[in-house]
């Protein structure tokens, strides 16, 4: 069973997309009908969570809205009463289109899509937007975990596991609920959707790394890092005041995510090649995270500074186009690029390393 969307709706998603996430609506278009308007269903029912989280409101009005939420998720009939009572409220912290959608007229057209989703579909969906709300549930309750810490007035995971804790719930998540509505879509065979599976999670998450090392100066702003304690401990917390950090601590940092990454490809190097659409959307996510790491890689003495800038060009994210159309068929070939990205990443760091021991020895 599919689900035939009115040409309204889909100008809807459509536009509702560009307007929250343009990285990712470039992304959706790729994937085969319907599968591409499940996957941007699915990822503005998790902005919605992310509008929750991210007002500033305090935190028994957010637990009140996310009771909402889960409400919502299992009657999806009820969103006109639920929306009308959310556009009465303030939305602090967000922006004017992250607001609307929090409101009948931008919002209804959202839950009314999903309603239409077929059951098995609509499933994973609630199943995984679920998870991700409680555990968004969890970080931002002040009382009841010991998930963050607070460090010279900024907020921070406490350890190397809640920092991977935190990227699941907000990443991981959508890595799981992803996958099961492509295993769905392709009707991809078990063993295929379990290895699939092992690796979800991880694809989710090297991206949220990603954007926590391109968007750590930025973070900062607002008193928030996603960085652990117990890692900004070794360097005296000096990247919470933008002082720098040593380099090897950086490189440890860096090498992190790319671990991750390398997670990542392995999950596109089991989908099979007549997953075609999904395959390709998969790699213009994965590319441009391998070329932001890169160039933090080699611009690595401005990181955890003042100058802390880590953003691709629109010539990188051309090539990046490029290279998944090449890399979509060839398994072999993303290997290689793969492979090339580490050894590219571990020289940024590597003759700078030299140049200290020898600076050290003279």
């Amino acid at each position: 069973m599919t689900t035939n969307l009115t040409s309204d709706q889909l100008a809807y998603l459509d536009a509702q997309m560009n307007k929250v996430s343009r990285s990712f609506a470039l992304v959706a278009p790729a994937v085969e009908a319907p599968l591409n308007n499940y996957l941007a269903t699915a990822y503005l029912i998790c902005r919605v969570i992310d509008n929750i989280e991210d007002c500033t409101r305090p935190y028994p009005w957010q637990k009140e809205r996310f009771v909402e939420f889960d409400y919502l998720l299992k009657n999806p009939a009820a969103a006109p009463d639920v929306l009308a009572q959310w556009e009465q409220e303030a939305w602090p912290g967000l922006s004017t289109n992250e607001a609307r959608m929090m409101t009948v007229s931008d919002g209804l057209p959202l839950w009314q899509i999903y309603a239409q989703i077929p059951e098995a579909s609509q499933s994973a969906i609630a199943r995984w937007a679920l998870e991700m709300a409680h555990g968004m549930d969890r970080v931002i309750n002040p009382d009841g975990n010991n998930l963050f810490v607070t460090r010279q007035g900024v907020k921070l995971p406490a350890t190397e596991a809640g920092y991977d804790l935190y990227c699941y719930y907000v990443a991981g998540t959508v890595g799981h609920m992803i996958t099961d509505l492509a295993i769905l879509h392709y009707d991809l065979p078990e063993d295929i959707a379990a290895r699939l599976d092992k690796n979800s999670q991880s694809s989710g998450r090297a991206l949220q790394k990603t954007n926590i090392v391109k968007d750590f100066a930025e973070d900062l702003k607002r008193d928030v890092c996603y960085l652990p304690d117990e890692w900004l401990r070794e360097v005296d917390y000096q990247p919470l005041s933008l002082r720098g950090a040593p380099l090897d601590w950086k490189h440890m940092v860096l090498a992190n995510v790319l671990n991750e990454l390398e997670d990542s490809v392995n999950y596109i190097l089991d989908l099979p090649y007549t997953a075609v659409g999904y395959r390709q959307a998969s790699l213009l996510m994965l590319l441009p995270a391998y070329q932001t790491l890169l160039q933090a890689a080699q611009n690595h003495s401005n990181l955890f500074t003042p100058d802390h800038h880590v953003k691709i060009s629109r010539q990188t994210m051309a090539q990046c186009l490029t290279d998944a159309q090449t890399l979509v068929s060839d398994n072999d070939a993303l290997q290689t690029y793969s492979q090339a990205m580490r050894t590219q990443l571990d020289k940024a760091f590597e003759s700078d390393r030299i140049i200290t021991t020898a600076q050290a020895n003279y």
